[in-house]
Formats: structure tokens, C-alpha cells, sequence
């Protein structure tokens, strides 16, 4: 027994495939499944998994038939040539003494392509195809298929299959009451609605015998209108244990729900209850999933028996080594998912391969990589910000002694004020995971040391990671006494006013104005404010929202006329914007900046003149590169190379790919 995590490093058997742990690294699509010529790199991204000792790696979506897939010409499981090519993929798994499983995934309407079917024509509101409805001999082929390709699963070598039953693709369209009104056998009662995952199960069971596991994604609440009741999600997790379920693996939510479900505002287990409630009504295990990050919460579940296993997806991109680090007692150099999504999902849904902000080797295993140095050289690093960190770490670990700069006396540079922003707490993470990484790597950190063009010349490469500090914009009465800057704000020096008006509404802005409005609150409050509510009374899990209550009234203002946060992460700005809206935020766009002046803030919106009364105004408006040390023969990276919005993204892998090229 693991003296860590005992719970969570406790092998279990699935009838035919023991696993070494409980941590399932749960699917998500990289973009590196839709070409053979991406497999190498798809095998070296699961076998780092495999070797960092996860029980279970469950695969990006692979459809079962061409109007199944994801986007055009992407991933399908439909061939023996196609599975045999697999073969590669799942012998890396295996030499690392691994196990993988297929996810088979039919989009339906969430197909991007006009190829796309669904029970019935309903369009999606997140792509522009509508579907044809399936005819009921489609229905009944399509069954066929999905049985077909998890045949051609444990063909592939794949140690189980997981079929997506959940986020509003094909199976969970049949479920649903909103996306099924069909009158033949496949629709109309909820019986009939359940009809097709239950026929997907008893033919696939039929077809690979008893001894290979099946896991089904089960949708626990949709949060959607129309969504399963609580009755029918249970009826369907019977129907699927009588047909030959393995696992009952969990989803939270359709991509098209208004309710965010994993990204990083979302408190962590937020969604571990309904699990919880799930697992007490049937037999076979059950997998917890959707923000569990960390070894802690995993293992708390599995102690108080709300599940049997713990999926855990992005926090493997992050981490690669997550469990053998965990299992050793190293929980503290753990490198901690902070659900951003800008480099994961974003990057799918803009159809782009996948990587991690915090490991931007994450799907790059096979071309960005950090080999040893071949000469003991001296690497200077001037700057602990995001690129600063990045850069000392990444040398350290290819070899060279690293001495890291930074004039304050704390590491982190603008990342620390981020993670001040209600909802990205975790962002706090990353700092503790570079403060320990510079300690084992041996790196010599000078804090509150500011590095001179005299001591610098001493080193065989120089980095300059000195980050960027708030532009003060143009404005009459800038100097008012009023005015802040955002960093003087989230850092609390300064203390705002009850009315706030922020200029400039980038990523910054939207964040400063959450800061400001919000009020502290319980899982439940948040679970209020989002309209989440218990899924016995509510189908769905989705109720009205409760109204929330401001700490301050805050005026959004900015130059532009597009609509506030319309640059915003693609699978988070959304929320970030509904929080806004949510906290009664004033959003002006197309504003003219005039003064500020004891009245608060004068502007000029459509030519007409308009005052914003403010006892605060906290200027968001952009920043400067500090490049005071640029110079010839230096590297240059991060905010220090190109003041744009905040990017840690950009600053890691820049800092990242500069390191593995020295």
C-alpha cells in the first residue's frame, strides 16, 4: 500500500485488465489522431504518460463511421488497415507498462462538416451544419458500427475501449428530449431515447466477449433545457450494466451548455457529489472526472467512496510525471494543470494540435525537446516572470548552471497578480511548482538582486525574461489622484472606491472588473449563481440562476467598438464574459478618453459626452517591455520581447523553445 495516496495508487480490477492505480488519464483530442503521419508522435505522447505510471490512458475521439467525425477527414476507426497502424500507439503504452483504451466517438450534430447526422435535424449551436436525421435502418447501422469499431479496438492492441455516451455528442442526442423527437423505436419515451447507447453496448459485448472492458461515458447532468432527468440517467446506468458495462465513466455538461464545467473558475470537484450519487445506485466502478487536479482531491475522493476511479485529463498534459511523483512522495514538484484551456482546448477548437501553457512540450514530445548539453556552460536569466522561470528551468534541466536574476523579492513577475483574480487561484500552482523546480535543479536564485550589464558579461548566454511593466496611457488627469494602476490593485496597494470605472476591457480589464465585483462564496453559492441545481428536481441538473450580489459597481470601458472580451479564449471567454453580465458590470465600447477629474471619468461614446462617476479609475490599458538590459548577443523573450497582453503561453514556449535550441 502507497504510504502517500493509498487510495488512489491501489490497483483495481476491471475483469480482465488489472490496473496498476486508480488515475485514468481521462480522452482529449490533440489534433495528432487525425493523420497517420502524426502516430509517432501520438505513441511518444502516450508513452511519457505511460511512463510516468497512469493506470489507464484513454485516447482522443475516434469516430465509427465518416459521418461520425469530429471535423473532415479526421480520426475514424473504421478499418483493419486503420487499426493495425494503432499497433504502434498501443506497443509504446505496453513497453512502458501501460495500459490504453479507444475512445469511439460519434460528433452528430457536433460534426464539423456538412456530412453531420442526429437522432433528429435539430442544428447546434456551435457549428454551422445542420444535420440530417438518421433514418431508423441508419440508427440500427450506426449501432453496428460503433460494435464494429471497438472490435477493431482490441484488434489494435487497445486494452479497452471507452464509448462517449456524454457532451451532447451522437449517443447523448439520443437521450436527450432536446435533440430527439423521433416516433419510431429509436425516440418519443425516454426507454426508447435510451435504446440506441444500449444497443451500442449489447453488440459491441457481443462481438469482443467478456473479458474486455468496456467503459461507457455516462452523462450525469447535461445543463442543458431538455436535458436527461435524474430517473432516466440512472435507468440508463442499469440498462448499461445489464448489457455488459465494464465502467461507468462521468461527464459533466454539453459543450453547448451554458455552465462552465471545467475551466479553471470552476472550483475544484465541483462535480464529485453528483458522482457520488451515481456510484450508490449501481455495482460496477465509477469514475470521477471534470476538475480534479491534484493528487489530494483525487485521493479524497476515493477515500470518502464517492468513486472507484479518478480521470484526470489536462492535468496530464501538464504533467506527464504526475502520478510516479505522486506515488513517491513528490507531490510538491507535481507541474499543476491551472485549467486556462488556452493551449489545449483552444487550440482544438481553432483547429490547431494541442499542447499545455505550463508545458508547452506537451504533443511536441518528439520535436521539442530538451537534451543534455554537450559543454558545462554559464546561462544568466534576468527576469522571474513566466519566460524567467521557463528559461532557468529548461536549462537546469538540459545541463547548464543557471544563476536566475529578479529585482523583487518574490518569483512570478505579472503571473502573481493573475492569480489574485477570483477563479484563478490556481494559477498559484505554477509559481509553487517553479519555486520547487529551481531548488531540485540546484538553480542559483538571487532575488531581490537587480542584474548589471557588468555581471552579466560574465556569462556564456544571457536571457532577457524582464517582463513589462503598465502602460500609462495618454489621458488629461492621468495623474489624478484617483487613478491606479491594475497591477497597484491586485496587488493591494491600493484599496478601490464602491465606484470603480476600469479603463481599457483586454483580458486584463475583464479580469480586474471580476476582482472587483466579486464577493466570496461557497461551492454551492457558485452553483447558484450558474443556475446548477439538484438533478432529481431539475432535468439536467439546470435551474434559474441565482442573481449575484456586487461588492463594488464597476464601469468597463474601451476604445474599441467590437463587443467587450470578444478576444477572449474561445472555450472560456464565454464565461468570463457571462460573469460580467452576472455581476451587473457596465460595459461601454467605442469610448473616447476626455479626463479624469473629481467627477470620475469624462469620455465621448458616439459623439456624445458622458461622465462615469468613479471614486476609483484603474487603468488596464496595455503594457511596455522593460528592455533596459536588451543588447546584442542577448536572447530576448517573453513580455520583454513583445508587450501584448498579458501571454504566458507565448512566454513559456518561446523561453522553452530558446533553451532547447542553445
Amino acid at each position: 500500500m502507497n504510504a502517500h495516496y493509498p487510495h488512489l495508487m491501489q490497483p483495481i480490477d476491471l475483469g480482465g485488465l488489472t490496473l496498476r492505480n486508480r488515475v485514468v488519464m481521462g480522452s482529449m483530442h490533440t489534433g495528432l489522431e487525425d493523420s497517420v503521419r502524426h502516430l509517432d508522435e501520438l505513441a511518444a505522447y502516450y508513452a511519457e504518460r505511460a511512463r510516468g505510471g497512469v493506470g489507464l490512458i484513454v485516447t482522443g475521439g475516434y469516430a465509427p463511421t465518416k459521418r461520425g467525425w469530429l471535423k473532415p477527414f479526421a480520426s475514424e476507426m473504421t478499418t483493419r488497415l486503420q487499426a493495425m497502424r494503432h499497433r504502434d500507439v498501443t506497443g509504446a503504452v505496453h513497453d512502458e507498462g501501460g495500459a490504453i483504451a479507444l475512445q469511439v466517438l460519434h460528433a452528430g450534430r457536433y460534426g464539423y462538416h456538412p456530412l453531420s447526422v442526429s437522432a433528429s435535424n435539430h442544428k447546434s449551436p456551435i457549428t454551422p451544419f445542420r444535420p440530417s436525421a438518421l433514418s431508423s435502418r441508419g440508427v440500427d447501422r450506426t449501432a453496428t458500427a460503433f460494435a464494429r469499431s471497438v472490435a477493431l479496438a482490441r484488434k489494435a492492441g487497445y486494452d479497452a475501449v471507452e464509448v462517449m455516451g456524454s457532451e451532447g455528442y451522437l449517443i447523448n442526442q439520443f437521450l436527450a428530449a432536446r435533440t430527439n423527437d423521433r416516433t419510431d423505436a429509436w425516440g418519443g419515451s425516454a426507454d426508447k431515447r435510451m435504446r440506441f447507447p444500449l444497443e451500442v453496448v449489447r453488440r459491441a459485448r457481443e462481438l469482443v466477449g467478456g473479458d474486455f472492458p468496456i467503459m461507457y461515458r455516462i452523462s450525469l447532468l447535461d445543463l442543458v433545457e431538455g436535458g436527461q432527468t435524474w430517473d432516466e440517467v440512472v435507468a440508463l446506468a442499469h440498462g448499461l450494466e445489464e448489457v455488459g458495462v465494464t465502467v461507468l465513466n462521468t461527464g459533466i455538461g454539453w459543450h453547448e451548455a451554458r455552465v462552465p464545467t471545467i475551466i479553471t473558475q470552476v472550483p475544484q470537484g465541483a462535480w464529485r457529489d453528483a458522482t457520488a450519487r451515481l456510484k450508490a445506485a449501481v455495482s460496477v466502478p465509477v469514475c470521477a472526472s471534470n476538475r480534479i487536479n491534484s493528487p489530494e482531491m483525487a485521493e479524497a475522493i476515493l477515500a470518502e467512496g464517492q468513486a472507484d476511479l479518478v480521470s484526470m485529463a489536462r492535468p496530464l498534459l501538464a504533467d506527464p510525471d504526475f502520478v510516479a511523483k505522486a506515488a513517491a512522495g513528490r507531490a510538491d514538484e507535481i507541474n499543476t494543470c491551472i485549467g486556462c484551456n488556452q493551449a489545449c482546448l483552444d487550440h482544438v477548437f481553432q483547429n490547431q494540435k494541442a499542447s499545455c501553457l505550463v508545458n508547452p512540450r506537451a504533443c511536441r514530445e518528439t520535436t521539442l525537446v530538451l537534451a543534455p548539453t554537450r559543454r558545462r556552460s554559464t546561462v544568466a536569466v534576468v527576469g522571474a516572470g513566466p519566460a524567467g522561470l521557463a528559461a532557468a528551468t529548461a536549462a537546469a534541466e538540459r545541463g547548464f548552471a543557471v544563476t536566475l536574476f529578479e529585482r523583487s523579492d518574490s518569483l512570478g513577475g505579472q503571473f502573481r497578480l493573475a492569480m489574485a483574480v477570483p477563479g484563478k487561484e490556481d494559477f498559484a500552482e505554477t509559481l509553487r511548482y517553479f519555486t520547487r523546480r529551481l531548488e531540485v535543479l540546484g538553480v542559483d536564485l538571487r532575488l531581490s538582486t537587480e542584474a548589471t550589464d557588468a555581471e552579466l558579461a560574465g556569462f556564456d548566454e544571457v536571457v532577457v525574461a524582464t517582463g513589462v511593466v503598465p502602460r500609462v496611457p495618454a489621458i488629461d488627469g492621468i495623474d489624478h489622484p484617483s487613478v491606479a494602476s491594475y497591477a497597484d490593485v491586485l496587488a493591494g496597494h491600493v484599496v478601490p472606491g464602491r465606484r470603480v470605472a476600469v479603463v481599457g476591457a483586454g483580458g486584463i480589464g475583464v479580469d480586474v472588473s471580476v476582482w472587483l465585483t466579486h464577493q466570496p462564496e461557497t461551492l454551492e453559492d457558485w452553483k447558484a449563481h450558474w443556475g446548477v441545481g439538484d438533478p432529481s428536481l431539475h432535468a439536467g441538473g439546470l435551474t434559474e440562476p441565482k442573481p449575484r450580489e456586487p461588492l463594488r459597481e464597476v464601469t468597463l470601458v474601451q476604445r474599441r467598438s467590437t463587443p467587450i472580451g470578444v478576444d477572449l479564449g474561445k472555450t472560456s471567454g464565454w464565461a468570463h464574459r457571462a460573469v460580467l453580465k452576472q455581476s451587473g458590470v457596465t460595459q461601454v465600447s467605442g469610448a473616447t478618453y476626455v479626463r479624469i477629474d473629481d467627477e470620475g471619468l469624462h469620455l465621448l461614446v458616439d459623439g456624445q459626452p458622458r461622465v462615469v462617476a468613479a471614486d476609483t479609475v484603474v487603468v488596464c490599458a496595455g503594457q511596455e517591455s522593460v528592455r533596459d538590459l536588451v543588447a546584442d548577443g542577448r536572447h530576448v523573450v517573453g513580455g520583454a520581447d513583445v508587450a501584448a497582453e498579458l501571454d504566458a503561453k507565448r512566454a513559456i514556449e518561446q523561453a522553452t523553445r530558446l533553451v532547447a535550441a542553445l
